[in-house]
């Protein structure tokens, strides 16, 4: 049943949405999404927690795998696909699994979220092991697909993680732990592809963002885990050095050429006088984090 869910009640403040004048349907809209953040930031300790799990899980070369139904399951599968990209992790550290399989992402699949053995065929499918981390999203907190692969992850010791938008759910009681932003009822009732939307991106922002920094992806707030290998990242990579750097423009471009447009590569034989060889050797003894591969030889913070 439906009836006792946050995410499925009616919405005081849009009972009379269809009378309301464009204007006032946005400021509507917009004042309902201020509340998002709010809730977000009151499962701090929680996100916190989540991001240490599938950090630890990352180093042991585990896995990070988020899977859904509907909206849940295209924001799950987006935010896998922007993690490449974004930190040039390998495509299959971050993976993201919909109820229906890909076409779903575009088309409704009548029934697919309905059978949790489907949730749990999906993830042997891909090989779930003990090393990984299972997010499942469902912001009804009662998706038979997502409980079916929480389950299924539980059961072969894979960490699983839960993420809805009520705070009491069947959910609860199918992982190792709970992310429940609370965003009340939305001004269309029960359709969950808007606040409860906007907070479920905004969690898995932090998760794979977060777990990302903890393995070494940036330094500072730039995005160094970069390989130059077409004209857009050579510019990226260019702005990236002369930011950790200082160095001039020909300056920037000299040191990435002798280093084969590694940037990280870059940053530490600049700021340790290394040769690439020896940084390459640096951040690896580092497990790939900037800061510590040239604090380890210098014994000096980074400027």
């Amino acid at each position: 049943m439906l009836d006792h869910l946050t995410t499925e009640a009616s919405n005081p403040a849009s009972e009379d949405l269809d009378e309301l004048s464009t204007l006032d349907l946005v400021n509507l809209i917009n004042n309902q999404d201020a509340g998002v953040a709010i809730a977000v930031g009151q499962q701090s300790v929680q996100i916190a927690a989540a991001i240490d799990a599938i950090s630890a899980r990352l180093r042991r070369s585990g896995r990070l795998i988020y899977i859904g139904a509907g909206t849940s399951g295209r924001l799950g599968v987006l935010d896998a696909a922007e993690c490449p990209p974004t930190f040039s992790s390998d495509p299959g550290q971050v993976i993201g699994l919909i109820a229906g399989g890909p076409s779903a992402l575009q088309n409704a699949v009548e029934g697919a979220e309905d059978n949790p053995d489907f949730g749990a065929k999906d993830l042997q499918d891909i090989g779930l092991s003990s090393k990984d981390v299972v997010v499942g999203i469902a912001t009804s907190g009662r998706t038979p697909y997502v409980i079916g692969g929480l389950d299924y992850a539980r059961k072969i010791e894979a960490y699983a993680i839960g993420l809805t938008c009520n705070e009491v759910s069947e959910l609860h009681s199918h992982c190792d732990m709970v992310i429940a932003p609370v965003v009340g009822p939305e001004i269309i009732s029960g359709s969950t592809r808007m606040k409860a939307g906007t907070a479920t991106k905004m969690v898995l922002n932090m998760l794979s963002t977060g777990a990302m920094i903890r393995q070494g992806k940036t330094f500072g707030n730039l995005m160094v885990d970069l390989k130059a290998t077409n004209t857009k990242l050579n510019e990226r990579a260019r702005r990236i050095v002369k930011a950790a750097t200082k160095l001039s423009d020909e300056d920037v471009s000299s040191l990435l050429h002798e280093c084969n447009g590694e940037v990280k590569t870059a940053i530490v034989v600049h700021h340790t006088g290394e040769s690439p060889d020896r940084a390459r050797v640096l951040l690896s003894e580092a497990n790939g984090h900037l800061r510590q591969a040239i604090m380890g030889t210098t014994g000096e913070r980074s400027r």
